[in-house]
């Protein structure tokens, strides 16, 4: 891959603002179209060019399997936990009325923290199907 420096170099300008792209699709979710399962896959996919171009050892440096796991379980935790404490608070599983001041803020809270559980858990889980994939027809060092 050291003959093709102008797509390492393209690809480190853009991945950023993939990233950056996702976390606007993840917080604009709750107002318009996006959140979190697009949001993660979004986020995802500057990985997966990542590992296109310097393979999937360098990128598993950047986000270890282990991270990713805990990370996965996090996102199912947050997801979960909103219900829980809301069950807590008197009302049903996932009932934001209850989360905030007024029933639109617990609303809007619920629903950024619930996304942002889903985001961290789709973008976990597609990494992780990715680099087992992506890891069995590459050899140490190698890449596109």
């Amino acid at each position: 891959m050291n003959d093709h420096v102008i797509l390492r170099v393209v690809g480190k300008f853009l991945i950023p603002y993939v990233m950056l792209f996702g976390l606007y699709v993840q917080f604009h979710g709750d107002f318009g179209p996006g959140g979190g399962f697009q949001a993660g896959v979004i986020f995802a996919s500057a990985f997966v060019i990542h590992t296109l171009l310097f393979g999937v050892r360098a990128t598993q440096k950047i986000a270890p399997e282990w991270i990713l796991r805990v990370v996965a379980s996090a996102g199912v935790l947050l997801y979960a936990g909103v219900g829980v404490v809301s069950l807590f608070l008197g009302a049903n599983y996932l009932d934001y009325n209850v989360l905030g001041a007024y029933p639109v803020a617990g609303q809007h809270l619920g629903i950024i923290l619930v996304e942002f559980g889903v985001g961290l858990t789709v973008t976990s889980v597609i990494m992780l199907m990715f680099f087992t994939f992506a890891a069995r027809g590459e050899s140490e060092g190698d890449a596109l």
